[in-house]
């Protein structure tokens, strides 16, 4: 037996009901039992779904709302992995049902099981095949959490590929008049993506090696449970250092410890002349920017979006761009460091250049969404420029405080973003859903038409806008100041970049919403906005303003974790990245005086 199957985990059935509630109903659902003519039934099992998880994941991630605090509940301030469930799945590979969450990833969840219940409300229109498209959404659900709070990095990947199916259908069914193409082009782009990962994936895997680790760092990263007693903690130990051949892991806590060694084996290996690192660090990015999604990989983004109905384009914005982000913060730097240092000035120059194309294109579009999905682009690169400013180096002393301040507002930013950009496609589609067109020249004077639909969505795109005192502005501020160490020709770029966002925003606006009347056709179906639809855009707009004016509600959570791996890689750069030249020199000049002995 082992260690950890007689271990007290309190947050094993909290965190594995967040994540497989949703699929659990799913199956059900899908069950003969459940007769597809009952679709009202559906879609209220499906909102209330959503609407426990979420109540589930604000349970943990809030706890003085439901008053005592548990051991399966987030402590704020705590820059550790907490909540950590560790049972063995196939031990014959060392692969272990690993979850866990901190800083980072549990506003991601909290996100997640938000905009879910929101999409499950939005999906009310939604009239064919109802049964179908519940069950998938559902699927899609299970499939981002469990991304999110996967501390093994094979249960990462197939959460990760657990997303790509469900996805596929929902446009490819749901979707509009080229919704074949565009799920097809969603779908072999994000399936290059998954290969690539998969090829680091085993790169990292078989080239690790538990052996090399010290007591302490196994502990830490949960490879031995710090819970298990003292004298199978001791046996657990003494087995993995004991072992006579290499012990590989998917821990990805214990892979980004062996990132960091010295003498670290990802960056000794050598494979055609670059260092196994480097290789994994640019397959994976690849497989991450592809969904964040970066220029040149963009392209299935607005194709994607413009097909996928109105809340499975709500999730594409608001989550699934937020994947690739997370992949990068939570992999990428952590696990092959001398790789992420080298290659920052390509996150850097990935994301300046989504930014000011990502405007451009945005600007340029008559489609109403297709400019949204556009404006995606251009706020995602805001992320990358963020993760990517390493700027703790010797010329500055290797001061953490910029990049940090960068990493800060890049996490922000995802989280403000996921806010705005699901609040912006939801608001196409209410007006989609009377007019049925995008046309942006063929809008105006919807104001008149609609004051209180207009009023709100006006908020939420100044939200995007990145307006002082919405949630938009806090992360873009943060990551052009702390760019400014790192490059002031990238920081002038991407604060030049506001007011190319400031510029079609505020052109949409004038187009659609004001002017003297309704250009399009069926004007008579503009009729006010339901209550459905405006319990849906209230959350929206009321987050927008809150996270404005009240950011350390979101960094209060963020910050610690963010804080202490930036640190530790800043350290990791000052004793082991620019002290490996001058060891290597003692090294040559001690094998020099042995060969003249």
């Amino acid at each position: 037996m082992a260690p950890t199957d007689t271990l007290v985990q309190p947050a094993l059935w909290p965190l594995t009901a967040i994540v497989f509630l949703p699929a659990l109903v799913a199956a059900v659902l899908s069950l003969p039992i459940v007769p597809k003519a009952r679709e009202d039934f559906i879609r209220w099992t499906t909102l209330a779904t959503t609407a426990v998880v979420f109540v589930l994941s604000l349970w943990m991630a809030v706890p003085w709302l439901f008053g005592a605090t548990g051991p399966a509940q987030f402590t704020l301030g705590d820059p550790s992995m907490q909540a950590v469930v560790k049972l063995p799945w196939i031990e014959s590979f060392g692969i272990e049902y690993l979850m866990g969450v901190d800083g980072i990833s549990l506003p991601l969840v909290v996100l997640t099981t938000f905009l879910s219940m929101l999409a499950a409300a939005a999906s009310w229109p939604i009239t064919k095949h109802v049964k179908a498209y519940h069950v998938l959404f559902l699927l899609l659900v299970t499939g981002m959490l469990g991304v999110f709070v996967s501390l093994d990095f094979f249960l990462f990947y197939v959460f990760w590929e657990v997303m790509l199916l469900p996805m596929y259908f929902l446009i490819g069914i749901w979707g509009g008049p080229r919704r074949e193409y565009a799920a097809i082009k969603f779908f072999l782009y994000t399936l290059l993506g998954s290969v690539l990962m998969l090829l680091a994936i085993l790169m990292l895997y078989f080239t690790s090696d538990l052996r090399a680790l010290s007591d302490e760092q196994l502990l830490a990263s949960h490879v031995v449970s710090p819970a298990v007693d003292g004298a199978a903690r001791a046996a657990a130990l003494e087995a993995i250092h004991s072992a006579g051949r290499p012990v590989h892991t998917f821990n990805l806590l214990a892979l980004a410890q062996i990132g960091q060694m010295p003498d670290s084996p990802f960056a000794a290996a050598r494979v055609w002349g670059m260092s196994l690192e480097t290789w994994a660090f640019l397959l994976l990015l690849v497989g991450f920017v592809i969904k964040v999604p970066v220029v040149p990989v963009h392209t299935w983004l607005p194709d994607a979006h413009v097909e996928a109905p109105t809340p499975i384009s709500m999730i594409l914005a608001g989550v699934l761009l937020k994947l690739g982000g997370y992949g990068i913060l939570r992999i990428c730097y952590p696990i092959c460091p001398g790789a992420g240092l080298s290659l920052a000035w390509l996150v850097c120059g990935l994301g300046v250049v989504s930014m000011v194309y990502g405007a451009f294109a945005a600007l340029a579009q008559k489609d109403f969404k297709r400019m949204v999905a556009y404006s995606s682009v251009s706020h995602m690169g805001y992320v990358m420029l963020g993760l990517g400013v390493w700027s703790a180096v010797a010329g500055h002393e290797y001061r953490w405080d910029a990049w940090a301040q960068g990493v800060n507002g890049a996490m922000f930013q995802m989280l403000a973003h996921g806010i705005s950009s699901a609040g912006m496609f939801f608001m196409v589609g209410v007006l989609y859903d009377r007019v049925h067109h995008r046309n942006l020249e063929e809008f105006g004077g919807i104001f008149g038409r609609m004051p209180v639909y207009s009023g709100l969505a006006v908020a939420i795109f100044f939200a995007g806008l990145g307006l002082p005192g919405l949630c938009g502005f806090i992360g873009e501020v943060l990551v052009t100041l702390s760019s400014w160490n790192y490059s002031r020709v990238l920081a002038a770029v991407s604060a030049f970049t506001v007011i190319l966002t400031a510029a079609y925003i505020l052109w949409a606006i004038q187009r659609v919403y004001l002017g003297a009347e309704y250009k399009g056709p069926h004007g008579d179906h503009l009729s006010p906005i339901t209550p459905r639809e405006l319990a849906i855009a209230t959350p929206l707009v009321f987050f927008a303003i809150l996270f404005g004016v009240a950011p350390q509600i979101i960094f209060n959570y963020v910050t610690p974790t963010v804080n202490r791996q930036v640190e530790t890689l800043a350290d990791w750069t000052r004793t082991v990245h620019d002290a490996a030249g001058p060891r290597a020199v003692a090294a040559a000049e001690a094998g020099g005086r042995g060969a003249a002995r």
